[in-house]
């Protein structure tokens, strides 16, 4: 074992916190059955915090363009990137919008298309001002995004507030607060003048995680061009936490906070998703990792008031796992969830998607679904074909609101060659029939990534900085159309050290998207 230590942040403190980690397995040795956890770990925001603390913030920030590969390379720029999120215009689906951490940089990244995700361009999206009377540093992490039915788009972030001398002994940590920020752009993403903030936490053991943003686009709804953003505040691990959604009846110059778990219990909980019936219902789902369950609630009136929390399903892993291909950050549990907005037969049928243990002891993902407004949910079934003991994480899951086909993204360790569970490609299943089967699983990836270790190193330093793929990726389907976005490694030695890198590190962890036609 390689026994090493890091800054781990939990729900009630931040301290210094040592654990084991497996050396790299030889193809001889046998796999221990991954280990789950209950335990809040260090948010996704903190490796940044680490790098900004050690070594300062990277140059860059120039509109990018993509590469020629199959899978088109949307970042193509200096070190790593995680937690992609992707979205396109109703209006007109060929205009793509994403987003991407900028693991060794201070802002959000944005990334857009008018080509329907063959080329992109980038952008950095504002971030606020120091908090008043400090000169602090501010950064942002987990992008989350989505148009309006006006072509509006909207990116959804933490904001991270630390003390300018955040790095000195004397000062500990210096983390000043975190807060939500919702930008605006009115051009695809290539401008973002407008940037409204909300639900400051002051200091340390209250903080603010896992954003995700949706747009009522309803037709019919009474809240059309309603923007939601839910997430999951961690105040000290007592009950003034919980599932927090706020709502923004004006395109997003203002939004108003409610709570939608069990205002009562332990607030331990974490990615919650938002997402909105046909006729304007909102619903929200997470982990409740206290309970062991993945929870769900909704509201009839545009998130004013929420009815009684409710369990779609328990679950095996609490927290999180590590898994060999995510050994150092682990694979989050966490739901992902759309409705059916087509006119097809399954119209308002709500889905769910979560990873889990399955008997091998290797992780799956996992659906259910509801007919009834969330009021009962079908029974956990397996997402696609999966091959025994290989992994699958990071799902993201989309319903077509044309076709009502829904399509999962993931990552899958089937073609790791040494069966060590390693080496992982970016996968899509596709049902056509509201869940009940499953067409043949596509690959995505032109290459597989190993980001367990990079020639025989463990941890590998010159990719993640201990965050690997990141807690989660996205994937948007119109028209028979799907666009999954992820990173990987592949390029990871390319550019090493280009001075326009800085520090001799080089492309690292790229952003990446493809287009899959049914």
């Amino acid at each position: 074992m390689i026994r090493t230590c890091h800054f781990a942040i939990a729900l009630s403190f931040i301290a210094l916190a040592c654990r084991e980690l497996p050396q790299a397995t030889s193809p001889s040795q046998p796999l221990a059955v991954a280990q789950s956890t209950s335990n809040a770990r260090n948010p996704a925001w903190w490796n940044k915090y680490l790098f900004l603390a050690e070594n300062g913030p990277m140059r860059g920030g120039a509109p990018t363009a993509s590469t020629g590969f199959d899978n088109v390379d949307v970042s193509n720029e200096c070190g790593p990137q995680s937690e992609t999120y992707i979205t396109l215009n109703p209006n007109g689906p060929r205009q793509l919008t994403a987003g991407s951490n900028e693991i060794f940089r201070l802002p959000m990244r944005a990334y857009f298309s008018s080509d329907g995700g063959s080329s992109w361009g980038g952008a950095d999206v504002p971030l606020p001002p120091p908090l008043s009377g400090t000169n602090d540093t501010r950064f942002g992490s987990d992008p989350t995004l989505a148009f309006d039915t006006q072509g509006n788009v909207f990116y959804g972030f933490i904001v991270v507030f630390f003390s300018a001398t955040f790095n000195t002994p004397s000062n500990g940590v210096g983390i000043n607060g975190t807060e939500l920020a919702v930008a605006r752009s009115s051009d695809g993403g290539s401008t973002w003048p407008r940037l409204t903030q909300f639900s400051f936490e002051p200091g340390e053991n209250h903080f603010n995680d896992k954003p995700m943003i949706t747009v009522d686009g309803g037709d019919a709804s009474r809240f059309r061009d309603n923007v939601y953003v839910a997430w999951d505040a961690a105040f000290g691990g007592s009950t003034a936490g919980g599932i927090r959604v706020a709502r923004s009846t004006d395109h997003g110059a203002s939004f108003a906070v409610n709570r939608a778990d069990n205002p009562g219990g332990p607030g331990n909980s974490i990615g919650a998703v938002p997402f909105v019936g046909p006729e304007g219902t909102l619903y929200v789902a997470w982990n409740d990792f206290s309970a062991n369950v993945i929870a769900f609630n909704r509201s009839f009136d545009g998130g004013v008031t929420w009815d009684a929390q409710r369990t779609i399903a328990p679950t095996l892993i609490p927290f999180d796992i590590g898994i060999p291909a995510e050994s150092v950050r682990r694979a989050l549990v966490y739901p992902a969830c759309d409705t059916d907005r087509s006119r097809g037969p399954h119209r308002g049928r709500l889905y769910c998607a979560w990873m889990d243990l399955n008997a091998a002891g290797t992780t799956g993902i996992l659906l259910s679904f509801s007919d009834n407004a969330g009021l009962s949910w079908s029974a956990p079934a397996s997402v696609g074909h999966q091959v025994a003991g290989t992994d699958r994480f990071n799902q993201w899951l989309s319903v077509d609101p044309v076709t009502g086909d829904v399509t999962a993204s993931y990552y899958d360790t089937q073609n790791d060659a040494t069966g060590q569970r390693f080496m992982t490609d970016v996968y899509l299943s596709r049902s056509t029939d509201g869940g009940a089967t499953w067409l043949t699983d596509v690959r995505v990836t032109t290459q597989s990534s190993n980001e367990h270790d990079c020639n025989g190193l463990f941890p590998c330093p010159s990719i993640n900085y201990g965050n690997q793929q990141g807690d989660y990726e996205g994937l948007v389907s119109f028209r028979g159309v799907s666009h999954p976005i992820w990173t990987d490694s592949r390029r990871n030695t390319e550019r090493a050290g280009d001075q326009a890198c800085g520090r001799g590190r080089g492309l690292m962890e790229e952003v990446f998207s493809a287009t899959v036609r049914n």
